[in-house]
């Protein structure tokens, strides 16, 4: 199929003898995926569908309790510090973008009115800037009206660098302007062609200018707002207790008909993956569990009780290592892995390249994580479009060996490889969770047989996730050799996700640990690549540049792809949910249902 083709089907599409259903399987059975497609017809200004769960009830409320386990517990309630999914998680249910990202990578309206299009007006036609039109009548949950000042003002707060937000990178580089109390105007340095950044999707969640117009900047943190917020969101808060618990009720002036259906929603941190799917697979104590990071087949066995089910959703995520070449073990100027510093012995590619060999990524996809996962070397996996062709992965302990050698790296005394008085000795570290642990395991036993020694950390998933300053062993800080986690692709593009690779996100303790460069490694060909790729209009030169940041980082070994990751989760069987592997779990809550 070629360009002339695509564009008669999508004039098909727009003249309606053409489903969209049946534009986006034709451009899947050429290989571009569904999001692409979608962005495909947004652009030549086909409406975006309607959310993909069909909504049955007929009124709000009357449906009861939903509980949710969500066992790595939130810590914080503001979604522009929440550096964790669990977090982000958390604040979704009450504070609200202008629109998120569905399962098939639609755009759907949330405190907009519509999605923006050229069409419409919302587009301009050289891609530096974008009109978006407010919803009316909308509340925050203490009845003052939303407005387009709680916009702009939520631009001003996350673009603060003194804010330290972790949303930063989505807002510092653009202006927004108020036009009337319900439109607003994004305006960009230059044209930009993912333009659905800001104001979408997990880092698009709007604050009330009225309860945090005081706390912007450097009194970021001190905001009441930040545990007990006041949202626009289907349920309004009533008690959080950091670490362990949140409580809900519905909101009786939610902007969107006949929702929500339940009374209360009840969010349920702690324990760990195994107990939140058998609460809900085998007793039914909760209606949903989170990332059931489990071994697949336990995960069936759990199924074969009959009471709920697994849900499985493609997403752009992916479980991953991150090798330090800074030194997590000496401090300068207040903090260890600074970007200053140079690590030992990680620091040298020859050692790097060695680890990689010494990874069974098909051993561990086979046997741990089944359905959850497949093996990779890419860091960006979807949409297929984004992913590069050109790496791959081995596992082959008798090569890793033969480069340690050449590299001057020779077994000592006790069997482990040094040079120069420095061995080979790491601090490899990551959550509490099964199958990470036997992951973890399984390098060891590969590392050992080639002269690497490496001692395992785990650490309390609430903990290592948690965006707490003070805390030693959050994965932001890096304070190992080595850490594994898996980092989530919240868009249908992976601009953003890739900021992972520049050098102005490296996490710092100026920025409060949430810059989003964690491996604090830069490459000037990677920076200059993403910056080529925000401006560039054509798409398949601006894929081709993201694969390059994606390749520098991979190909140095610095960020070590094992799994491309899906969402894994677990309902009873008579709960409707609509999950999305481009948004937060909860992006779409509201309408949540049960069947009977």
């Amino acid at each position: 199929m070629n360009e002339n083709d695509i564009y008669k089907a999508i004039v098909d599409v727009k003249q309606g003898t053409l489903s969209r259903r049946s534009f986006v399987r034709t451009m899947a059975a050429v290989g571009i995926t569904a999001p692409v497609a979608v962005q495909m017809l947004l652009w030549n200004d086909v409406a975006m569908a309607d959310a993909t769960l069909q909504y049955k009830p007929t009124k709000a409320g009357g449906g009861g309790p939903l509980k949710i386990l969500l066992w790595q517990a939130p810590t914080l309630l503001n979604p522009h510090f929440a550096i964790g999914t669990k977090d982000q998680i958390a604040s979704r249910i009450f504070f609200e973008p202008l629109a998120g990202w569905d399962a098939d990578g639609n755009l759907i309206p949330c405190l907009a009115a519509e999605v923006p299009t050229k069409q419409n007006g919302g587009i301009a036609a050289d891609g530096t800037s974008v009109i978006w039109k407010l919803k009316q009548g909308v509340k925050w949950h203490d009845g003052k009206p939303f407005t387009a000042d709680d916009v702009v003002f939520t631009w001003s707060y996350a673009a603060d660098l003194a804010t330290a937000a972790y949303t930063t990178g989505s807002y510092k580089d653009i202006r927004v302007e108020k036009i009337d109390d319900h439109t607003v105007k994004v305006i960009f340095k230059a044209p930009t062609p993912f333009w659905a950044d800001p104001f979408v999707g997990s880092v698009g969640q709007i604050l009330p200018k009225h309860h945090f117009g005081d706390y912007a900047g450097a009194r970021s943190r001190e905001a009441p707002g930040n545990l007990k917020p006041v949202g626009t969101g289907p349920y309004k808060f009533i008690e959080f207790k950091p670490g362990d618990m949140i409580r809900a009720e519905r909101n009786p002036d939610y902007h969107v008909k006949n929702q929500p259906y339940f009374d209360t929603l009840e969010v349920k941190g702690g324990g760990d993956a195994v107990s939140a799917a058998r609460a809900v697979l085998q007793t039914g104590e909760y209606d949903y569990a989170w990332n059931l990071q489990v071994e697949d087949e336990v995960l069936k066995r759990m199924e074969a009780s009959g009471k709920g089910k697994v849900d499985v959703t493609l997403s752009g995520n992916v479980e991953f290592i991150i090798l330090n070449t800074t030194d997590p073990w000496t401090e300068v100027d207040g903090e260890r892995s600074n970007a200053k510093t140079k690590h030992p012995t990680l620091s040298d590619p020859a050692v790097r390249r060695a680890f990689n060999l010494l990874i069974d990524r098909d051993g561990i996809q086979k046997f741990i994580y089944g359905r959850g996962g497949v093996a990779t070397a890419s860091f960006v996996n979807q949409p297929a479009q984004f992913k590069s062709s050109k790496l791959n992965y081995a596992f082959d302990i008798d090569k890793a060996v033969k480069i340690l050698d050449e590299a001057g790296w020779k077994p000592g005394a006790d069997g482990i490889r040094e040079k120069d008085g420095k061995k080979l000795k790491y601090v490899f570290q990551t959550s509490i969770n099964a199958p990470r642990q036997k992951t973890q395991a399984i390098i060891k036993q590969a590392c050992q047989k080639a002269g690497i020694e490496i001692e395992i950390k785990a650490v309390v998933a609430s903990v290592f996730f948690s965006s707490d300053v003070g805390n030693l062993d959050t994965y932001s800080k890096l304070y190992a050799d080595m850490e594994m986690y898996n980092t989530t692709q919240p868009q249908p593009d992976p601009e953003r996700f890739l900021n992972q690779c520049v050098s102005w996100e490296i996490a710092t303790k100026d920025n409060k640990w949430l810059g989003r460069n964690i491996s604090r490694w830069s490459d000037p060909e990677a920076d200059k690549a993403y910056k080529a790729a925000q401006g560039e209009l054509d798409p398949v030169k601006r894929a081709a540049l993201l694969i390059k940041v994606n390749e520098i980082f991979c190909e140095a070994n610095i960020l070590v792809p094992l799994l491309s990751r899906n969402i894994v989760g677990g309902s009873v069987n008579n709960l409707m949910v609509d999950i999305s592997g481009w948004d937060v779990t909860t992006w779409n809550v509201a309408s949540w249902y049960r069947s009977t």
